[in-house]
């Protein structure tokens, strides 16, 4: 049965045609290492814009362009404000304390229970 089983071709997984008489795109090997010491060799096109650094292949840390320039560094991100830093903008401790006490007090009495009826 199994030697009449038709057998299909997934298409566009493989070229009908040959390699003969293709030129191929002229390429340079670029080499990148990682503070770990791992080295990654990237082939890229003689024409193409070389990065300074590259993800490295066996660890994931930054590689740096073997023979490169040092990259320059990043300026420090602005930290994001947070809902915290937002609310003491607006209110001093002492009020959110107050604001607190008489919640918990309106929670404790069934108040905030009963106004919702």
């Amino acid at each position: 049965m199994a030697d009449r089983a038709l057998r299909g071709m997934t298409i566009g997984s493989k070229s009908m045609e040959s390699e003969d008489n293709v030129e191929f795109a002229a390429h340079q090997n670029i080499t990148f290492v990682c503070d770990l010491g791992h080295v990654t060799v990237i082939p890229m096109a003689i024409e193409a814009d070389i990065p300074p650094t590259w993800e490295c292949s066996e660890c994931g840390n930054q590689a740096l362009l073997r023979g490169g320039d040092e990259p320059e560094a990043e300026e420090p991100k602005k930290t994001p404000r947070t809902h915290w830093d937002m609310l003491l903008e607006r209110r001093t401790e002492e009020e959110l304390k107050e604001l607190l006490n008489e919640r918990l007090e309106m929670l404790r009495s069934g108040e905030s229970y009963r106004q919702s009826f």
